[in-house]
Order: C-alpha cells, then sequence, then structure tokens
C-alpha cells in the first residue's frame, strides 16, 4: 500500500478512484500521567506522556485508514490529511483521511 500526502504519485497514473477513506481513535491517558502532565505545564517543555500518546493514536488512526481502502481494493491512499482534535480533559481525537485509488506504473 502507497500512502501519499500529495494528490499524485510520480511514476503512476491512477486509473480508478474508490472514494473517501478514514480512520480515527480517541486516547487518554490514565490519572497518574495526567498529574504529573499538569506539573509539566509549570515548568515548560514537552510534555512526553502526551506526545506518546499522540503517536499511538496517530498510528492506529493510519493504520484503520489503510485497513478501509484495503478493503475496497486500493493499491495506494492519496491526499492524506491528519487531524486531531480535544474531547474532553486528558483525551484527544487523532483522524487520518484520504482516498483510496487503483494505480498502475508508468
Amino acid at each position: 500500500m502507497i500512502l501519499a500526502t500529495t494528490d499524485n504519485l510520480p511514476g503512476y497514473e491512477i486509473v480508478e478512484v474508490l472514494g473517501l477513506v478514514m480512520g480515527n481513535t480517541v486516547h487518554s491517558k490514565h490519572i497518574g500521567k495526567d498529574i504529573a502532565a499538569a506539573f509539566k505545564t509549570l515548568a515548560g517543555g514537552e510534555i512526553k506522556s502526551y506526545t506518546e500518546m499522540l503517536t499511538e493514536a496517530r498510528n492506529i488512526a493510519i493504520q484503520r485508514m489503510i485497513k478501509e481502502a484495503e478493503k475496497l481494493g486500493a493499491d495506494a491512499v492519496v491526499g492524506i490529511r491528519l487531524g486531531s482534535a480535544s474531547v474532553m480533559s486528558s483525551a484527544a481525537e487523532v483522524i487520518a483521511y484520504g482516498t483510496a485509488v487503483k494505480i498502475k506504473k508508468i
């Protein structure tokens, strides 16, 4: 499966557009990590537990998007975009979406 943020792939021709595919997840950290993060905001700097949480959530969202594309018989997903939003205190949604396509090498 080829993944690209661009709308086309150099060296390939898009022969069929299969449709929009997406994957999302909502993740949160447990209360202990949340309290530690609150103290970190006082001193400043990266809050590693939240960075890890969002990285994990992004990877899950991308894998779910790929599974949707595979169900459609796609060779690639183009025009991929990622988004995130705070759902509630200490919980964030990450979404990945793009266009599933069939391609051929040129």
